[in-house]
């Protein structure tokens, strides 16, 4: 069970409250700001500049100057170079950027040396490393010009689209805004980000260390946290923005291919999931069932985690029995403590939405295993939840949730799993458990999800595509594919040799 740290609290790490707009590190126009909540104990931590629309103008005009009137674009020794700088900077204060990921997102410290911190840095390091393994041109067969019948020389090449906007949720804050700067500007486009409000400071903090520790050109990143609706959808109306990379919310990225449709906008969507995970009947239990417990890892705040359990009739007693007491042995706790797994949700709105959810899951009929309350304490705290036999049909087993809740459904043979697991509007991860690999790639490769699972592999990294089939997005981050998303494709052709390689 998780206990609460008897040692000192680190030392809070100095917040940075600024926009960085055009290289300038500034309050908002009509010094506007907003509050940074701690969900653990409810209190203010904080606060952050909040910019209005005149900012967010400011912010895509200094990014569409950059993009057009330096070399950003075309300079890649000089983008490694000044990713490298931020990337050094950002390891120097990463024990800083631990401590406020904890404290402004709940986050359990566990997770930072992973997902949310650990990782995001090494994946940085591959899009840097990538610049110089990205095929930016490539030479076509010659043809013959089709009136005068001279050779042509015909080349491919890859350029940057121009003015990205990243808009990232306050799940993982750093790691997605993270990786959404190293695919876009590694491939040489300019950025206007736009963190989550409730999670503002970790992108704060990487504005002020491109401004005082990196030669990356004033207007190539701008950090813009606002709470200002009519802001942030500038970001989507704007004719001087060319795409939007965004993730989040299923109805949020409806939402932005509307209004992001008349400008023509490319558009990276990474949304929802409820993500189906299968022990077959062959499986080793004393390793799936403690792999379970990954839906409540940050207690469940995770599009791509495995909230939806297909449990095999044949061993669907005894994973129900071994869940049921591990969630009764797992608690909802300090996210400062190394061993909690689940610690607060985000805000008291995200806590009342859960519970809500646990309140249909029981009236539709599914049992409550374990779990299930509220506890009475400050802060945003919901108890670890466990339902089983649960209808597949029903709304806790179809919905996104976004926290410390999962649902059991058993299944008789593998093609019923494929049905229930492929049984959802989302498409986002998987994961099969088996003794035997054939049977587990034949089903990992039948469930329509963007990434699969088997037996306790991972897939991520730098060099892996993250995205989802159906409802769960457009588009792939990460990997070749995630970074030639950030480029446009342009064919040359000419009669004359071209200077390129």
């Amino acid at each position: 069970m998780s206990t609460i740290s008897s040692g000192p609290p680190p030392a809070a790490p100095s917040h940075e409250e600024r926009l960085l707009i055009g290289g300038e590190l500034r309050g908002a126009a009509d010094s506007g700001t907003f509050e940074v909540i701690n969900p653990a104990d409810g209190t203010v931590l904080g606060k952050v500049a909040d910019a209005n629309p005149e900012d967010m103008s400011d912010a895509i005009a200094a990014a569409r100057c950059a993009f057009d009137e330096t070399d950003w674009a075309v300079d890649h020794q000089f983008r490694k170079q000044a990713l490298t700088q931020l990337l050094d900077a950002l390891t120097e204060e990463k024990e800083e950027l631990r401590e406020e990921l904890i404290a402004e997102v709940g986050a359990p410290r566990m997770l930072t040396y992973g997902a949310q911190l650990e990782e995001p840095l090494q994946k940085f390091r591959w899009h840097i490393d990538h610049i110089d393994q990205f095929e930016w041109a490539r030479r076509l067969p010659d043809a013959a010009n089709r009136f005068t019948n001279e050779p042509t020389e015909r080349w491919v090449v890859k350029e940057a689209i121009g003015v990205v906007a990243a808009i990232t949720p306050w799940n993982f804050p750093f790691g997605l805004l993270l990786a959404k700067l190293a695919g876009a500007l590694a491939a040489g486009n300019t950025v206007v980000a736009k963190p989550a409000p409730e999670t503002p400071w970790n992108a704060t903090r990487i504005g002020r260390l491109i401004a005082e520790r990196t030669d990356i050109p004033a207007g190539v990143v701008n950090i813009v946290p606002t709470s200002n609706l009519d802001a942030a959808e500038l970001l989507l109306t704007d004719p001087r923005v060319d795409m939007v990379s965004f993730t989040g919310s299923t109805a949020t990225g409806q939402r932005i291919l509307e209004l992001a449709a008349p400008t023509f906008k490319r558009t990276m969507l990474e949304l929802g999931g409820k993500s189906a995970s299968i022990i077959l009947d062959d499986a080793d239990l004393a390793q799936a069932i403690p792999q379970a417990l990954g839906a409540l890892a940050h207690s469940g705040q995770g599009c791509a985690l495995p909230t939806r359990l297909l449990v095999h009739r044949k061993v669907y007693d005894q994973v129900v029995a071994g869940l049921t007491q591990a969630f009764q042995q797992v608690s909802c706790g300090d996210p400062q403590d190394q061993a909690t797994l689940a610690g607060p949700v985000v805000s008291a709105r995200q806590r009342d939405r859960i519970a809500d959810y646990i309140r249909v899951g029981q009236e539709q009929g599914a049992t409550l295993a374990a779990g299930g309350g509220v506890p009475d304490r400050p802060g945003f705290w919901v108890e670890p939840t466990l339902f089983v036999d649960v209808d597949n049909d029903s709304t806790i087993a179809q919905e996104e949730i976004f926290g410390p809740v999962l649902t059991v459904t058993p299944f008789d043979t593998d093609e019923e799993a494929i049905r229930l697991a492929n049984a959802s509007r989302y498409g986002l991860a998987g994961y099969v458990a088996s003794a035997s690999t054939e049977r587990a790639l034949r089903i990992a490769r039948a469930v329509r999800a963007g990434s699969l699972m088997v037996n306790g592999g991972s897939f991520s990294g730098g060099d892996a595509p993250f995205g989802g089939y159906k409802a769960s997005g457009i588009g792939r981050e990460g990997g070749r594919e995630g970074f030639e998303a950030f480029t446009e494709t342009k064919t040359i052709g000419s009669a004359l040799a071209l200077p390129l390689s």
